[in-house]
């Protein structure tokens, strides 16, 4: 079986696990417009880690939910997966007719921030959040918008894992955080050559080495002087998600706790 039929065929079999055992969507209003989201609750909530996964463009928050199964893999955590509204693409979709997110600062009258401020706000409110254990992750463009959220909300977050995606020239480093990054070697969509691009300039700005250690199958960690190291897990397929990423974020995340 060769690596593309096993992650479609691992992909397949965590939604059939997740499909029955999805919550009704959490509602939030931001500004008059009505925003969803699923929500997987641990036993606990008690001090919980709060996580913010995104879908990519054409996507969905139950496509999200089954494919990257973060509920599945962190069980302690809250784990979000957010739906996003119809956005123009930078390749495909021209006209915002496919739910997606925000690139840039200003795009959208920056609705998908406010959005996820909102869902800050209200699910410190609702529950007991570890502020200090709060992350994002996204594929494509969402991310795009993880990385959007690296330069506009590094002091919400204790670490981001965004993947088949790049820094946009506008989007700007302004703080030191833990980032893994996951791509394809493959990748048609999210040219690899930026994405590799995208993962030097971190390194760079986190102060990271030139060396990088093994950690595991396809990942590599660069340890920062700045206690922000910079992960990496390249597989050899395209713009897919790899569902073997997800336990490789959530061992990451589990590393890092915010402290500033």
């Amino acid at each position: 079986m060769n690596l593309r039929i096993l992650a479609f065929a691992v992909a397949a079999g965590i939604a059939t696990n997740c499909l029955a055992a999805e919550p009704a969507p959490t509602k939030f209003s931001i500004n008059g417009i009505e925003r969803e989201a699923l929500v997987f609750l641990p036993p606990t909530t008690d001090r919980a880690p709060l996580v913010f996964a995104f879908h990519g463009h054409g996507g969905n928050m139950y496509f999200a939910a089954r494919g990257m199964a973060f509920h599945k893999v962190w069980p302690e955590a809250i784990v979000v997966y957010p739906q996003g509204l119809p956005t123009p693409g930078i390749v495909l979709d021209r006209e915002g007719k496919k739910p997606g997110w925000q690139r840039e600062m200003g795009q959208e009258e920056d609705r998908d921030l406010k959005f996820v401020d909102a869902m800050v706000k209200v699910l410190r409110e609702k529950y007991s959040v570890d502020e200090n254990r709060v992350y994002a992750t996204g594929f494509s463009n969402g991310g795009l918008f993880t990385y959007l959220l690296l330069s506009q909300r590094p002091n919400v977050f204790a670490a981001f894992a965004p993947g088949g995606a790049a820094l946009l020239p506008r989007v700007e480093l302004t703080k030191t955080r833990p980032v893994l990054h996951y791509g394809g070697e493959a990748d048609q969509l999210a040219k690899f050559e930026r994405q590799q691009a995208t993962i030097d300039q971190i390194r760079r700005f986190n102060g990271c080495a030139d060396a990088g250690e093994s950690c595991g199958p396809n990942c590599t960690v660069y340890r920062s002087s700045k206690a922000a190291p910079v992960e990496t897990f390249i597989h050899p397929l395209g713009h897919v998600y790899p569902p073997a990423v997800t336990p490789v974020i959530v061992n990451f995340f589990k590393q890092h706790q915010r402290t500033s």
